[in-house]
């Protein structure tokens, strides 16, 4: 990860974390079925989207390298906060 910002690894770690979490959350509600709320099952859609625009946010910056990151910080961090609250709201 040269010439990338030192918290990009923090990201990538949260990311892996998260990543853990949605798989666990996506097995859970593929368990239930039928019986999975609707409502569940749409939540854990939407996370999945925003993890994976987090995600692809994140290998943009990692391919531009530390110099485009001013450039690309506003898409990373937008994506980050999207991801954070939806897994904030899975927890209600």
């Amino acid at each position: 990860m040269e010439n990338t910002p030192a918290h990009v690894g923090k990201m990538e770690e949260q990311l892996k974390h998260w990543g853990a979490k949605l798989d666990h959350l996506v097995a859970k509600v593929e368990k239930a079925g039928a019986d999975a709320n609707s409502e569940r099952r749409k939540r854990v859609d939407a996370l999945k989207a925003k993890y994976q625009a987090a995600q692809a946010k994140l290998s943009e910056v990692k391919a531009a390298g530390g110099e485009k990151w001013a450039i690309l910080k506003g898409g990373v961090e937008s994506a980050w906060s999207d991801l954070e609250a939806a897994f904030r709201n899975m927890k209600n």
